[in-house]
This record gives structure tokens, C-alpha cells and sequence, in this order.
């Protein structure tokens, strides 16, 4: 299951509104086939690998992060039907699918097959790696991921508003692998107009997944830009599962009041400012309800700068 998640993350940011799941055959205790959900939603995970398995499917366990569908569509066969077709002996679910079209029938129309099916395994990380699907399923929104560098005395700018760079190359680089994992990407027009960024993946290999780019404005952005005047408005996004909120205090201090920060990304900077720019006011009403808001996820060493990323805690 883990290397079915492993392959999840290939197609995460580029098959919306599809979930980016993953798939892997094994037969014999020999991995025969993979598969990851393609651009655009389609294929499958599970058409993918067992289109690689071919007989070798026969017999076979799937590993699958997500429920396999159990609707048909224009597009392509539902993914139970495919599984009972080709002789697989056993099915391992990650995570149930709470898509009203399948939510359930998918694990049902296996076992009414005579396949076994073990639901559970590996679904925390499911969750986290499905995350905008499963946000826009329940809440009707992208999953959204704030991007922060910060100096050690809490500083996202100069005094005069300057930036550019506050850390390092390898942190940089980071943010820009991070850009090529969302169909959309959001700055203030303030950011807009003082940097005039190009919110571009600049890594080799990948510079054909640069995100669609969004000002928080009541203007027009411009050529290539589209625009939200408000943070709620970013459920209007169509094709967009997962944004990044990457440039501006204010941009990103008016989404922390909205409540709309699932994600946190902290590059934190061994520099310090002095009188810098720090975030505004975020709504809270008193320190308490700054507590017990956000859990640590992960933490690297990138360069000489340090990553930490956090996870909003909702119920």
C-alpha cells in the first residue's frame, strides 16, 4: 500500500476532478503491475496497472488507495467491474470512496464477486494524499496550502516591503516542487504589482506542470491571471482541488481569518530582520485560540533553511 500511495502522489495536482489514487498488482509475492490515476482523470489507477498485468492479473492481489468506482461513465468502465473481469483474487482498500456514485457499491460488487476485499490499511496517508478530492467532496472547496518564508524573528519581509530571497536555493526549490503538485496557485495584487512573479515550476522535468495563476483582487489581473475578490470565492475554482496561497501578508492573513488554511508550509530562514514585515491581524480574539489549531506533519533541513510543515486540526 505504501508504494500504491507513493504512486498516488505522481498524478496529484493534474487529474481534478478526478482523486489521484494509486494501484499495484501483486501475484506471488512479485509486483507484475502499476498504475496511477493520468492527467485529466483518465485512465484509472486500476486500468492502467491491470491494462500492464494483463494474466498476470489472474489471481492477483490489487492494492488500491481508493474504492474502486463503480459507476460507468462516457469515459470509461467502472473500476469493480474491470477487477472482476480480470480474475483478481483480493482487494485492498485504503480508504472508501465518498462519491454518492460509488460510496460504498464499488467494495460491494467485489465481494458479491466472490473477490476478497480488506478495507483500511494505509488510509491516513490515503486521506493526506487525496486530500483535495476529499476536500472538494466535503466541503466544496480546494484543499489549501499556505506557503510562508520567514526570517527567525517572524519576518516575511523587509520594512519596505522587499523579499527577494529569504532563503535558500534548496528551499526554493522545494517551493517550486510544491507549485507543480496544485492546479492553481493565488498572490495579492500587491505581490503582483511589486514582483511581478511568474508562479512558474522552474525544475527540470516538470516545467510542463505550472499551475494556473490567481490574484486575491476586486480588479482584473491581467493577461494569463484570474481573480477572486474574496478567500470563499475560491470554491468557484473549477478544476482547481488544490491551491497554493504562496506571496503576500495580507493575502495570506485574510485566509487564515477565513479559516480556509488546511495546509501550512514553513520556511523558516537562520536570518534576522529586524522592524520586517509580519503578518496582520488573523481574527483570533484572544491568545487562547491560537492553541491547539495546528499539528506538526513533517520537518527537514533544506540548505541552511528549515521546513516545517503543518496540518490544520479540525474535527
Amino acid at each position: 500500500m505504501a508504494a500504491a500511495l507513493a504512486l498516488a502522489e505522481r498524478g496529484r495536482g493534474r487529474t481534478a476532478p478526478n482523486p489521484n489514487v494509486g494501484c499495484v498488482l501483486v501475484k506471488d509475492g512479485v509486483v507484475v503491475a502499476r498504475g496511477w490515476t493520468q492527467p485529466g482523470g483518465r485512465p484509472h489507477a486500476e486500468a492502467m496497472a491491470l491494462a500492464g498485468a494483463g494474466e498476470k492479473s489472474r489471481g492477483a492481489t490489487a492494492y488500491v488507495t481508493l474504492e474502486p468506482c463503480a459507476h460507468r461513465s462516457a469515459r470509461g468502465p467502472a473500476c469493480s467491474d474491470l477487477l472482476i473481469a480480470a480474475g483478481v483474487a483480493r482487494v485492498v482498500v485504503a480508504l472508501g470512496d465518498p462519491d454518492a456514485r460509488t460510496d460504498g457499491a464499488g467494495i460491494a460488487r467485489l465481494r458479491t464477486a466472490g473477490i476478497v476485499v480488506d478495507v483500511g490499511i494505509g488510509a491516513e496517508g490515503a486521506r493526506r494524499s487525496m486530500a483535495g478530492f476529499l476536500t472538494r467532496t466535503a466541503l466544496g472547496r480546494p484543499f489549501v496550502t499556505l506557503k510562508l518564508a520567514l526570517s527567525l524573528d517572524g519576518a516575511a519581509a523587509m520594512a519596505d516591503g522587499s523579499s527577494q530571497w529569504i532563503t535558500g536555493p534548496e528551499a526554493r526549490g522545494h517551493a517550486h516542487l510544491e507549485r507543480a503538485r496544485h492546479e492553481a496557485i493565488l498572490v495579492g495584487r500587491g505581490t503582483l504589482e511589486a514582483d511581478a512573479p511568474r508562479l512558474d515550476v522552474r525544475l527540470a522535468g516538470l516545467d510542463d506542470r505550472s499551475p494556473k495563476r490567481f490574484i486575491l483582487s476586486s480588479a482584473t489581473g491581467g493577461h494569463g491571471w484570474g481573480t477572486i475578490a474574496q478567500p470563499g470565492d475560491i470554491a468557484t475554482l473549477e478544476g482547481v482541488d488544490h491551491l497554493l496561497v504562496e506571496g503576500g501578508a495580507r493575502t495570506a492573513a485574510a485566509f487564515l481569518a477565513a479559516d480556509l488554511i488546511d495546509r501550512l508550509l514553513l520556511y523558516r530562514a537562520p536570518i534576522l530582520v529586524g522592524g520586517g514585515r509580519t503578518l496582520p491581524e488573523i481574527g483570533l480574539a484572544d491568545l487562547s485560540q491560537a492553541h491547539g489549531r495546528w499539528r506538526l506533519h513533517d520537518a527537514r533541513q533544506l540548505g541552511s533553511d528549515r521546513l516545517e510543515v503543518y496540518e490544520r486540526a479540525r474535527n
